[in-house]
């Protein structure tokens, strides 16, 4: 055998007995988490897209309102409660209706009863809404607005605004180096 024919088996037999390679599991969990993660960031990528061609899937169902729901079949209370005054009196025997309502709703001002008959009658002003001094407080004014407060809560206010006395804010001035409201109906409303 000649020389060149020795070296090649030799060569082909040192292939043969070469160990071969394998893919150590630490490789292939680096491959496997790779391709997971490719997955997931195409999927995040592509998912709003899919959301944005398909918004009838994906959208709040509107309420059928031809699906009813049937009541239970129970019978009906055998105790009813019934508002005194519906009850009639048994004691006049069969009372008339009256044009009189018994249940009180509301007052009556006595505003006309301040007439003495001679004429000497307080005239009330139109314009003011309610009469004596407001019921609100000026708290505190920045940036040409008004944080009031009354006994239902803080509002903040600008010129033009409606007023819990139902007047509105005609100016913000600083007087003395006090903030002061002036109403429309000319009051001063000092913190």
């Amino acid at each position: 055998m000649t020389s060149a024919k020795k070296a090649e088996i030799e060569a082909v037999e040192s292939e043969e007995q070469a160990p071969v390679r394998k893919a150590s599991p630490r490789r292939s969990g680096d491959r496997l988490v790779a391709v997971v993660g490719f997955m997931l960031a195409t999927a995040a990528a592509f998912f709003p897209w899919y959301v944005f061609f398909n918004q009838e899937s994906f959208g709040i169902a509107p309420m059928g309102y031809t699906q009813t729901r049937d009541l239970p079949e129970i019978g009906g209370r055998s105790v009813v409660n019934v508002s005194p005054l519906a009850i009639p009196d048994e004691k006049d025997g069969a009372a008339e209706p009256s044009a009189f309502d018994p249940i009180t709703t509301a007052t009556v001002s006595n505003l006309g009863d301040e007439l003495n008959g001679a004429g000497s009658a307080t005239t009330v002003d139109p314009n003011k809404s309610f009469p004596g001094k407001p019921r609100y407080k000026l708290l505190h004014v920045a940036n040409g607005r008004a944080l009031i407060e009354d006994t239902s809560g803080m509002y903040i206010v600008r010129i033009g605004s409606v007023l819990p006395d139902n007047s509105r804010l005609a100016t913000l001035e600083k007087r003395e180096g006090q903030w002061v409201i002036i109403t429309s109906n000319g009051e001063v409303i000092q913190r």
